[in-house]
């Protein structure tokens, strides 16, 4: 059992970052990244995160490992078929990655690689059930497996989302599927996570919020814009940009978030964008 699902078996409230992988090959200031987010519960990995070519997220969860560092890699279906998508499992297993958070993606006309043909071949429901086959020994077509892996299967939701009759069908489906944890996008509404966690709760499985630092009115509306399910209401937009500093604003608004985390949730996941110095200010009770 990983360190972050013995914590959660036991109730405890767990806090997790992510980095992204290199967009090259030195993966230095990765690891030193890392370095500043030792005293979280873990890391996790994106993988092609906004569909923005990197670095594979397997090597960088590998390093990361030897360092003692313990990993949540990120797998989206989005760049390889099933037959790639099992072999990256069985692979991070052997290299002793045993948290995972299992994606769809979002779509290659979003990145800078616009022109890439997406797969697409599974969806994250579809993923969690191919781990979970791989778990008790068998692939999709299947076939038994010489060895059988060991993972700790996390799946994304988006409490803000809506239809919300949806979004819970959805969430049921990855639990009946084997989703261990779940980590959300950016909930800025406290009502919102109060009516999803009330629904949520009898499945019995940790939700972490994630709480993403808003830098500046324009990428808070950048988000509204772009990212389904994530909505900055005006009254944030406002103290954003009537604030002297936006910057300090943000962790503000993110302290808030975290607030309600502790109320409602299991952890929190914080997306700070490159400000990881600030997540102790951000974590201040």
């Amino acid at each position: 059992m990983s360190r972050l699902a013995d914590k959660l078996a036991r109730r405890q409230f767990v806090f997790t970052a992510e980095i992204a992988p290199a967009k090259g090959v030195d993966v230095s200031a990765a690891l030193q990244k890392a370095e500043q987010l030792q005293t979280l519960d873990a890391i996790n990995i994106t993988d092609n995160q906004g569909a923005c070519m990197r670095m594979s997220p397997l090597a960088l969860a590998r390093l990361l490992v030897e360092q003692g560092y313990e990993p949540i890699l990120q797998l989206t279906c989005r760049d390889r078929n099933r037959m790639a998508l099992q072999s990256d499992l069985l692979g991070a297993a052997a290299l002793g990655i045993e948290n995972l958070l299992l994606l769809t993606g979002d779509h290659p006309r979003f990145g800078d690689h616009a022109a890439a043909r997406p797969v697409f071949d599974l969806d994250s429901v579809q993923l969690l059930q191919a781990a979970q086959g791989l778990i008790a020994g068998r692939d999709m077509a299947g076939k038994k497996l010489v060895t059988a892996p060991s993972f700790f299967c996390g799946a994304a939701v988006a409490p803000a989302a809506q239809p919300q009759a949806l979004v819970l069908k959805k969430f049921s489906k990855k639990v009946t599927c084997g989703a261990g944890f779940f980590q959300t996008q950016a909930v800025f509404q406290r009502r919102h996570l109060e009516t999803f966690m009330a629904a949520a709760a009898s499945s019995q499985v940790p939700v972490i919020l994630g709480v993403l630092l808003l830098k500046s009115v324009k990428m808070a509306q950048f988000l509204n814009q772009n990212i389904p399910g994530v909505q900055v209401p005006q009254d944030l937009l406002q103290r954003l940009d009537e604030a002297a500093d936006p910057l300090l604003e943000g962790v503000r608004i993110a302290r808030e978030m975290v607030s309600w985390a502790r109320q409602y949730c299991q952890g929190v996941h914080l997306m700070t964008f490159g400000h990881e110095e600030l997540i102790p200010q951000i974590l201040a009770h």
